[in-house]
């Protein structure tokens, strides 16, 4: 079944980016030991993409070629953006709700990775539509930047595992906790 996870680093103190949409705080630990064995692990069970206009816009900006080429991506965006030729990109308007089928079934048998950012996360999570939450937190502290969620509610997770990597990173899993549904019969 197709889950779809939140797969995220982290400053110590949430934010995803810096206050200037820099990730430049990250780079020194994407060598650290262990990380890019478990992204490579992560990206493998993944068959679609799916991001915000911010984050979409930042890796038109800082990639040199569309580094998604190999899967379905699906943009949520109110604004007009430029497209990549040969990609498969969705650009969509609207709830989550209404498009998380069409992104699941462009996953086929692998998962959804919710990139980003912060705020269409907040918007999946809050709506339901996040299964999973993979949490990189980097031992620095940015002060302010990009939230690692915007949301408004009380979303309850339940830890599923740790690793530790070199450099002080550190992984955690969680599962989102549903609630259970309404049995109630008026």
């Amino acid at each position: 079944m197709t889950r779809f996870r939140y797969y995220v680093a982290a400053s110590v103190d949430g934010y995803i980016a810096d206050e200037h949409e820099s990730l430049d705080w990250l780079t020194p630990f994407e060598e650290a030991e262990g990380v890019e064995p478990a992204m490579n692990e992560f990206f493998e069970q993944v068959g679609a993409v799916v991001m915000g206009a911010a984050t979409y816009t930042w890796l038109l900006a800082h990639s040199p070629v569309w580094p998604y080429a190999e899967m379905p991506a699906w943009v949520f965006t109110h604004r007009e953006l430029p497209t990549v030729p040969d990609a498969d990109i969705t650009f969509v308007r609207g709830e989550p709700s209404e498009w998380a089928p069409d992104i699941a079934d462009a996953a086929g048998d692998k998962d959804v990775w919710v990139m980003g950012g912060g705020s269409l996360a907040g918007q999946m999570i809050e709506a339901g539509h996040v299964d999973q939450l993979v949490l990189t937190t980097v031992p620095v502290i940015l002060g302010g930047g990009r939230r690692l969620f915007a949301t408004r509610g009380h979303i309850a997770l339940e830890r599923t595992g740790s690793r530790a990597f070199g450099s002080g990173v550190v992984e955690d899993s969680y599962d989102v906790v549903k609630p259970p549904a309404d049995d109630s019969t008026h």
